[in-house]
């Protein structure tokens, strides 16, 4: 998901505490996904509660909401609306991969394969509507804002950077720079110890930071020719991208042709002809945003008793490990001497 500039990154790792009081717009489907593939048992099941109705995404966004928030940082999750027409290719190709995903697993745990099956069960996960409307309730129970986005989160999420209600996005992908994000923080909501896939071996994950004007600089292009070497590459909107180039060769050529459409190279010139990829650069350039004034980014006092009720009696969740975490935050504020309104004001 999302256009592979890893090779063209230079993130700079930093601690969770340096984001203390800054406003993060997290790509909510992005997390939600995240905890979904990770937060799973032994042989790749998901959490559920006593109805059969998958939990892993609220245990996900329960716990990192609360180690956000002790950490005096301000999450502020972005949810999104329609796809853009041109996505429609990609989302079709990842339903199919699930669908291939999940006969693997099938077949991984008849044959008792559970390590095999834990790695595909990862690759099945899905956003049904009950999990979005759960994750909803649970935010709102804990005084968290969110976002409705018209369109792609990201681009909402990346829009609140530049008008300044948020300082960063939070996302493993690395659309929202390509939305004009002024900062980009990976490893947000899964930094902590993780198993390297395929092996036995634990690894820590911490969070990392990219400024956009300090990698636009670096590369010596500005963000519309960011945005064409993305194109090169492939994005969800061209999933495909061009055969045979990657980030780097992709950068090599809008730097020294300036723009797709100058671009003088058989073979490619022709290919291009066939993407619209005007269409493409106006998703990422002139996206479709919410309004600001539909932008309510308020942080209330957490609802002890609704969170119980929903996480405990409704959902089966440890009524221990919930205490535990409410009372780990409030701790958190009490250390800082205010309310969760005040600290947050």
């Amino acid at each position: 998901m999302g256009t592979d500039l890893k090779p063209l990154i230079k993130a700079k790792e930093i601690k969770l505490e340096s984001l203390a009081g800054k406003v993060i717009a997290i790509d909510a489907y992005n997390a939600l996904y995240q905890f979904l593939a990770t937060i799973r048992g032994y042989t790749g099941e998901p959490l559920m509660d006593a109805h059969g109705r998958v939990t892993s995404h609220l245990s996900g966004l329960f716990y990192r909401s609360v180690n956000l928030l002790a950490a005096g940082i301000k999450p502020v999750y972005v949810f999104d609306g329609k796809p853009p027409a041109l996505k429609h290719a990609e989302l079709e190709s990842r339903r199919r991969s699930k669908e291939e995903a999940l006969a693997k697993y099938e077949e991984a745990l008849q044959e008792g394969r559970f390590e095999d099956a834990r790695k595909y069960a990862q690759a099945t996960s899905m956003l049904k509507d009950y999990m979005l409307n759960d994750a909803k309730t649970l935010l709102t129970l804990m005084g968290i804002p969110y976002v409705e986005a018209p369109s792609e989160g990201e681009a909402t999420a990346a829009y609140l950077t530049i008008i300044g209600l948020a300082y960063a996005t939070a996302s493993q992908d690395y659309d929202s720079l390509l939305f004009g994000s002024r900062r980009l923080v990976r490893n947000l909501t899964i930094s902590g110890r993780r198993k390297l896939p395929n092996k036995n071996v634990y690894v820590d994950v911490n969070p990392e930071i990219i400024e956009l004007d300090e990698l636009l600089r670096d590369l010596g292009i500005s963000r519309e020719a960011l945005v064409d070497v993305a194109i090169l590459i492939g994005t969800d909107f061209n999933p495909e991208g061009f055969k045979g180039i990657g980030a780097k060769k992709a950068l090599q050529l809008i730097k020294k042709y300036g723009r797709l459409e100058d671009i003088d190279v058989e073979g490619l010139r022709d290919e291009l002809k066939m993407v619209d990829y005007n269409a493409i650069r106006e998703i990422f350039l002139k996206p479709e945003v919410a309004e600001p004034s539909n932008v309510n980014i308020i942080f209330k006092e957490v609802d002890e008793q609704g969170v119980t009720r929903f996480l405990c009696d409704e959902h089966n969740f440890s009524r221990e490990r919930v205490s535990n975490a409410i009372k780990r935050l409030n701790e958190a504020i009490r250390i800082r001497g205010s309310s969760l309104e005040q600290w947050f004001s």
